[in-house]
Parts: C-alpha cells; structure tokens; sequence
C-alpha cells in the first residue's frame, strides 16, 4: 500500500498516459464530472431556496439523491479508470489526496441519505447537512481540477521538448 508520499513531476508515466488516452472510463468520467457539477449546482438553487422559503422539499431531496447517485457513479467508475490506469482500484500515488477526501465526501453525502431514510434529522437540518457535503465536494472537485491542469501542462512541457529535440 501507498503512502501517497511519493512525489513525481510527472502525473503519468508514458504507458500510463496511453493507458489513460485509450480507456472507455476517460471518456465516462469526461461526461459524468461536468454533469455532476451541473446536478450540484441544481440542488443547490433548490436547496436554498426550500431553507429561505420553506417551499420545495421534495425537489430539493430528489435533487440531493440525484446527486448522490452520481457521485456513487463516478467513484465506483473513476476506481475503475485508476485500476486500467495505474493498476490499483484507488490510491494510486497520482490521486492518493483525491481517493482520501473522496471518501469523505462520499462519507457525507451517505450521511445524507442515512438520515433521510432513518428520520434521524428534521428537514432543514437535511438540507444543511446537504450543503455541508456540497462543500466537500467542491473541494475535492477543486483538487481534481488542480491535477487535471498540471496532467494538461505536463503534456505541453512534453510536447514542447519533442519539438525542441525534433529541431
């Protein structure tokens, strides 16, 4: 197991980086993280406006599970991608701190829907407790985000010294 310690100016190995270009979760996980952005935003315009209104509940749980329910999605195939990718489910030392608060998103959001099933929260507890696991979200997404740009530079720097060495 994988401390997440070590430390590489390269995101992905040249096999990684075919491994990555050529997988079916690429392209699953391009399509599904920008929906799950969108979701959230959704929720979240539906969220707030039950706690300033007190209107909209149902909406705004079926928004919340939605939601949910995606971020389930893009876990369990995002541990696929790691697995075709770097060999390993999750905590590959490219996405260690991604995979960690991950979990705690996911942490959070099934506190959600625990709650909601068990009746452990009255309703605008519910929603707080949803805009608390939309906050980890966004963090963690922000991270993604973050390692997508340096994979993205990463390929410009490489690209720039074949065409330096190619002169």
């Amino acid at each position: 197991m994988t401390t997440g310690k070590e430390h590489s100016t390269q995101l992905y190995t040249p096999d990684q980086k075919l491994r990555r270009d050529n997988s079916l979760w690429t392209k699953v996980q391009a399509v599904l993280a920008p929906l799950q952005f969108l979701v959230c935003f959704a929720s979240i315009g539906f969220v707030v406006s039950y706690l300033y209104t007190g209107d909209g509940y149902l909406i705004a749980t079926l928004s919340i599970l939605f939601k949910t329910a995606i971020l389930y999605l893009i876990m369990i195939t995002g541990a696929i991608w790691e697995k075709e990718v770097f060999g390993q489910y999750l905590l590959a030392p490219a996405f260690f701190w991604e995979d960690i608060v991950s979990f705690f998103v996911i942490a959070i959001h099934t506190a959600y829907v625990l709650s909601l099933i068990m009746s452990l929260m009255d309703a605008e507890k519910l929603m707080w407790l949803a805009l608390i696991a939309y906050l980890a979200y966004f963090i963690n997404a922000t991270q993604f985000l973050i390692k997508f740009k340096l994979g993205r530079n990463n390929k410009k720097q490489v690209d720039q010294l074949e065409k330096e060495v190619a002169i």
